[in-house]
């Protein structure tokens, strides 16, 4: 059956519906270094929920990058219990993605573990720093998520747990740059200073898990105000947006 022609109005708004359509087509084809194709698990994800697990993949990203330079500069953590800095970064994050802690941390999570990487007194502490830190902080990332590598409806940011998480790395990074040992010497090397300039990744990359974790506890804190107020707005508008719509515009 052969459509009949468009009149002039409705051909005009077909032309404008189908530019943007082509537009946003264009747009979505353009692929970036940050972007994923979409899985099945995104069904059952909310805006806030798909934000969390972004920011939680990017913290994560930072940590690993961390845990590398670190090893860069203090070799002696690697050395204790593996052949290579990559054999170590490989089995803390296997331990971390399938829950078995490291024995030498005997049994210290969060931010148990996190102490201890900075034990120098009364008995100094024997395993891997660097290693120990990674796996703190990987334990508050997680707390702060809603006790989950992947949100879904049913889950949520914890903004008391984000905050905290917050603070902490705030620590860490503080007791980086200052904690020593018994003889003086810094417990773990962070800062490069040398005739290329300063290498400060540590420091910057640990600053940008600090200021995801604190929007995303401003976020969760924001939820229940919000979802009153976008209540409100949806019943007024659904109850009384029919009758301003048939108020003649001047």
């Amino acid at each position: 059956m052969r459509v009949p022609p468009l009149s002039g109005p409705l051909q005009r708004r077909a032309c404008l519906l189908g530019g943007a359509a082509l537009a946003f087509g264009l747009a979505g084809c353009t692929s970036t270094d940050r972007a994923q194709p979409y899985d099945n698990t995104e069904w059952l994800q909310s805006g806030a929920n798909r934000i969390a697990n972004l920011a939680l993949r990017d913290n994560l990203q930072s940590v690993r990058r961390v845990q590398l330079s670190l090893y860069r500069r203090n070799p002696r953590e690697w050395r204790k219990w593996c052949a290579s800095a990559d054999e170590a970064i490989q089995r803390t994050w296997t331990s971390i993605s399938e829950n078995q802690p490291l024995p030498q941390l005997q049994g210290a999570y969060g931010v148990d573990a996190i102490r201890l990487a900075f034990e120098t007194t009364p008995k100094p502490f024997q395993g891997d720093r660097v290693a120990a830190l990674v796996v703190g902080w990987a334990a508050l990332l997680k707390q702060a998520n809603g006790d989950t590598w992947e949100q879904n409806m049913l889950d949520g940011v914890s903004a008391e747990n984000s905050f905290r998480a917050a603070r902490n790395f705030e620590i860490s990074l503080w007791l980086i740059g200052s904690r020593t040992g018994p003889d003086g010497q810094p417990v773990l090397l962070a800062t490069e200073i040398s005739e290329r300039g300063r290498n400060l990744l540590v420091d910057r990359e640990l600053s940008k898990v600090v200021a995801r974790l604190d929007l995303l506890a401003a976020q969760a804190d924001e939820k229940y105000r919000r979802a009153a107020l976008d209540f409100g707005q949806n019943w007024f508008l659904g109850s009384l947006g029919p009758f301003f719509a048939m108020v003649p515009k001047q």
